[in-house]
């Protein structure tokens, strides 16, 4: 039986590319959550005004990849302690976060933040909020970085975000 989970730490075509090709992942969809505008498109959420975060929407099987490892590979591939910013990238949409749909999936973040709090200097700033509305992104931004290898974001940004994640658990991917 899959399950899904939302999740952002930044730019969401870094966050896609990190968990796509897990063992147990499904489908890594990006999409847009947490704001107040209905249907929302890129240019809004980019302008940080509408509230909304990029976000991947996973879908996986919790049998082959355990929620709390799930977790582990997300907060690896995002810093974690960078409050509405990754990088270069500024502003609440580039926000750290997980939206649970469960208080299973928010008891697992909090004790995985808790658990991987060690392993940081500065205090994991990530926020952990119920799900309200999923919005999917335009199709464009699916599969970005495998549609997009040389763009030169891709290969500055996201590039060695996923080579990290892969890196730490290579074990774990297809």
């Amino acid at each position: 039986m899959s399950e899904t989970i939302v999740l952002g730490g930044g730019c969401f075509w870094c966050i896609e590319g990190a968990l796509l090709g897990l063992r147990g992942v499904s489908e890594v969809i990006p999409g847009y959550t947490g704001g107040q505008i209905e249907n929302p498109t890129y240019e809004q959420v980019c302008s940080g005004r509408s509230g909304h975060a990029e976000v991947v929407r996973v879908t996986y099987h919790p049998e082959t990849i355990p929620r709390r490892i799930l977790l582990e590979v997300f907060f690896t591939a995002h810093d974690p302690t960078q409050f509405n910013r990754q990088g270069n990238d500024v502003g609440p949409q580039y926000r750290s976060c997980v939206f649970f749909e469960s208080e299973e999936q928010r008891s697992d973040a909090e004790a995985v933040i808790e658990y991987l709090q060690a392993n940081f200097v500065d205090d994991i700033v990530t926020e952990i909020s119920p799900l309200t509305k999923f919005f999917i992104a335009e199709d464009y931004h699916h599969d970005y970085f495998a549609n997009n290898p040389q763009n030169p974001y891709c290969q500055m940004v996201v590039a060695p975000k996923l080579a990290k994640a892969r890196a730490r658990f290579s074990h774990l991917y297809e």
